[in-house]
């Protein structure tokens, strides 16, 4: 019996890119990943860095608060009247932007006729009825009127 080895079809020279291509692939995405992470370190510090006292910002555990002051590591954040706590500086999720009012405390003659005109439009009109409007009975009240009124959670109390 003889044995006789008979070499194997192969593809052509192409199997090297096919290997390479999934390799290429991953490095592209791992590189991608890293520099949006980057910019949004980036533009982390750069909100940090322009803390200043009186600007209203969000940590990232979502606690709203106003800038009392900055030092090294720590702000401080005033959250209601009188109450002040500390944050780390990392924990600064974002900056909200002020408002800008661009009305005046007076306004003007025409708008003062042009609200004037609103209003007497507003008055010439005639309220709805209280019975065309639907109405709820609640049994805790008894009153049919008490869709306004917030309904309280249940409570449960152990026996």
């Amino acid at each position: 019996m003889e044995l006789i080895a008979a070499p194997m079809a192969s593809s052509g020279g192409g199997s090297g890119i096919t290997l390479l291509l999934p390799l290429i692939l991953i490095v592209g995405m791992i590189w991608f990943m890293s520099r949006t992470q980057r910019k949004q370190r980036q533009r982390q510090a750069d909100t940090v860095a322009a803390l200043q006292p009186g600007t209203k910002v969000v940590t990232t555990s979502g606690m709203v608060g106003i800038v009392e002051e900055v030092d090294d590591d720590y702000v401080t954040l005033e959250i209601s009247d009188g109450v002040l706590v500390q944050f780390a500086k990392a924990a600064i999720g974002r900056v909200i932007p002020d408002e800008v009012d661009d009305s005046t405390d007076e306004p003007a003659a025409d708008d003062k006729v042009e609200d004037k005109v609103a209003d007497d439009e507003a008055e010439d009109e005639t309220p709805v009825a209280d019975e065309a409007r639907p109405t709820v009975d609640v049994p805790e009240t008894g009153d049919s009127k008490a869709q306004g009124k917030p309904k309280l959670p249940p409570t449960h109390t152990e026996s």
